[in-house]
């Protein structure tokens, strides 16, 4: 690798002032500025930017750390942040892990934290006692929905205000047979699909009706296929239902999918309210009733405690921020 002091050499110059040219500083010569320069192509010399960024002390980067870069939620937040840091002459770099503990430890490791000002976090393969062992200061904020240490910043969506505001709907509609695909039938790990289906046990007990547990369809991986498959098998063994809550827009496609297949009607033999307000929702047919997270307050929330601590107070007391909820009515319920 060609160096500074290569390029002196072959320029004839000192390597301060090599330096000098290369980082736009003044006081150099026109002359000696254009003979640096033609060494600098001459040589191939390339300016090492992340050096450059780490003794200024800063980068100009928010790493955005997510378990798939290509699921449609995580795509359109990732849009949201870019937006929202454009005014802020920052960037917005995409971490994919696989939701796996490694990976998100790898992305919080030192030298990647270094090529960062900070971190946007969706924690879904750490657990509470990981995040514990990491220094509070850090500029990090957590986003997701597992319980995490109160020292630490943390967005989460309104879940299971969410899961009941989609339930108590399709209830208040005639529904009285309401599954919930990707849904669990007990406590996992207390992440997104605990927490909507605890909003379908909670709008079924406000309304004073049984939730029936055969009703619970389980999606692995909350993947558009395997939802597809698990409302077709469902169908097939002969369960009976009315409705469906998907605990996500990616899975309330399969469902959909699934009911054209199986030949029923949306929403006149069954109504579907997804949950994310997914762009695609709005052109799905028949439109898709969904439960709006306001993505754009979880963005703001969290740049803004993100900022505190690459710019502030590193010691501030850590703040956990839910986001309120909204339904969109479209043309999958009555």
């Amino acid at each position: 690798m060609t160096t500074l002091k290569d390029v002196a050499r072959a320029a004839g110059v000192s390597v301060m002032t090599v330096s000098n040219v290369v980082n736009g500083r003044p006081h150099v010569g026109e002359a000696t500025r254009r003979r640096v320069l033609a060494a600098v192509d001459a040589l191939g010399y390339e300016v090492n930017l992340t050096a450059r960024r780490l003794r200024a002390g800063r980068s100009n980067t928010v790493a955005l750390v997510v378990p798939r870069a290509d699921h449609p939620y995580y795509g359109e937040l990732a849009a949201r942040f870019t937006d929202a840091l454009r005014p802020t002459g920052r960037h917005l770099v995409l971490e994919q892990t696989g939701a796996s503990r490694e990976g998100e430890l790898g992305a919080l490791s030192p030298a990647r934290l270094q090529q960062y000002d900070g971190v946007l976090l969706s924690a879904v393969g750490l657990e509470a006692a990981d995040v514990a062992r990491l220094s509070p200061d850090l500029p990090l904020v957590l986003l997701g929905e597992k319980p995490m240490p109160p020292a630490f910043d943390h967005v989460s969506l309104g879940n299971v205000a969410g899961g009941r505001l989609a339930v108590a709907h399709l209830l208040n509609r005639g529904a009285r047979r309401v599954a919930v695909v990707g849904g669990t039938t007990g406590p996992t790990d207390g992440g997104l699909s605990d927490q909507r289906t605890q909003g379908w046990r909670d709008a079924h007990a406000a309304a004073g009706l049984p939730a029936d547990d055969a009703l619970v369809l389980p999606v692995a991986g909350l993947h558009m296929a395997a939802a597809r498959a698990a409302v077709r098998d469902a169908l097939a063994r002969g369960l009976n239902l009315d409705a469906v809550f998907a605990v996500t827009d990616q899975v309330a496609v399969g469902v959909l999918a699934a009911l054209h297949d199986a030949g029923r009607r949306v929403p006149a033999d069954v109504q579907v309210v997804g949950f994310d307000n997914l762009a695609i929702g709005a052109h799905v047919p028949p439109g898709l009733t969904t439960v709006d997270p306001s993505d754009d307050v979880l963005v703001a929330h969290a740049l803004r405690l993100l900022e505190r601590r690459m710019t502030g107070d590193g010691t501030a007391a850590g703040e956990h921020v839910v986001t309120p909820v909204r339904l969109v009515v479209r043309g999958s319920t009555h």
